[in-house]
């Protein structure tokens, strides 16, 4: 009865976030910071909370990542230390220079156009992570490209307002893995690429910081030898993609999304739910070939997961989204004007495409 009553003012789709398994989550992974002697500096693009983030305080994280100016700008008033993992966008310089100074902010940087840049506009002390790529293609300086990392490095210490921090990589290409193995086969590269830069760097940079950041890994490696610094994001609340790719179990995932039904069609066993791509974005898993969008749960207040079978988002157009029932006997339960509860594939983008509720 609470939960229907909480439920009542829901009208459009909302994203429920389970306060329980959020903390469980974080402290999971801050343990495993604390007991690899790593700085955990989770990413919160995930959330893009102030109320969300501030439950990492009571598991001792001080410093955060953010992957855009305004997020920074967002989070400036509650955090003092802050990296925005994302690279350097020279038209946002302004914005940049307005971040409150008292701030440890740093920024991103790839290549020597944006730096150059930097230097002529940038009116604040910063640090600097020059971004490195191991194998994702998304973006950074190939880790082996010594001569090209030596030429931006050398440029950024000469730059008055920067300071040079380290090497920041990101291991994203985990997140097209379908296991634990594939993922620690990826990690593992990573792990040997990041030793092979660090012992190339470390004499003339005796404080050089990796910074290092996929859920997946984080999630599931135990070994982070030549790294210093974690930044998970999607592990706050997890979601099916993740469960698919092994990092986490289906009762990890903390959020759901709460979708009015609008209409049935019980001719094809489906429901129409006010919930289509603007808010699930169009992130899908493969189940037997087929595209899955969300999966069905009964009750997010309990956030039982394992009973997320009763139901797929097989279909998703912008604002509509098609669930079809695994049990044809509970299409009769189901009633125009009800909620129903699906957990997402891509938390984060259901995230930032939602407004949240905690329960």
């Amino acid at each position: 009865m609470y939960f229907r009553e909480m439920m009542e003012h829901v009208v459009q789709p909302k994203l429920l976030v389970n306060k329980k398994k959020c903390l469980a989550n974080i402290s999971r992974m801050a343990e495993k910071a604390r007991t690899h002697n790593l700085i955990f500096r989770p990413h919160f693009k995930t959330h893009q909370s102030k109320e969300v983030g501030e439950w990492f305080r009571d598991s001792g994280i001080a410093k955060i990542t953010v992957s855009s100016v305004s997020m920074a700008c967002y989070f400036s008033d509650s955090w003092d230390d802050i990296t925005i993992a994302f690279p350097l966008n020279p038209r946002e310089i302004v914005r940049i220079n307005e971040i409150d100074q008292s701030i440890n902010l740093n920024l991103t940087i790839e290549n020597k156009e944006a730096l150059i840049i930097a230097r002529q506009k940038l009116k604040r002390k910063v640090g600097v992570f020059i971004k490195i790529d191991t194998g994702y293609h998304r973006t950074g300086i190939w880790h082996s490209n010594y001569s090209e990392i030596s030429t931006v490095k050398q440029m950024m210490e000469e730059t008055k307002l920067m300071d040079f921090k380290g090497f920041l990589i990101h291991a994203g290409h985990t997140y097209s893995c379908s296991s634990k193995a594939e993922v620690m086969e990826i990690h593992d590269e990573s792990l040997q690429r990041i030793k092979g830069l660090r012992a190339r760097f470390i004499s003339t940079c005796p404080g050089l910081l990796m910074s290092y950041g996929d859920t997946p890994s984080c999630s599931l490696a135990d070994d982070f030898t030549g790294i210093d610094e974690i930044r998970p994001g999607n592990f706050v609340y997890y979601d099916l993609m993740q469960v698919q790719i092994g990092s986490c179990s289906l009762e990890d995932i903390a959020v759901a999304v709460a979708c009015p039904v609008v209409a049935k069609h019980p001719e094809r066993n489906q429901i129409t739910i006010y919930g289509g791509a603007v808010h699930f974005s169009k992130e899908h898993i493969l189940e037997d070939g087929r595209k899955v969008f969300g999966k069905r749960i009964q009750n997010p207040l309990s956030f039982d997961n394992r009973a997320a079978n009763i139901g797929s988002l097989i279909s998703l157009s912008q604002e509509h989204g098609i669930l079809e029932l695994e049990d044809p006997s509970e299409f009769g339960e189901i009633k125009i004007g009800d909620l129903v509860f699906i957990l997402p594939v891509h938390s984060c983008l259901a995230a930032n495409l939602l407004p949240l509720e905690i329960v």
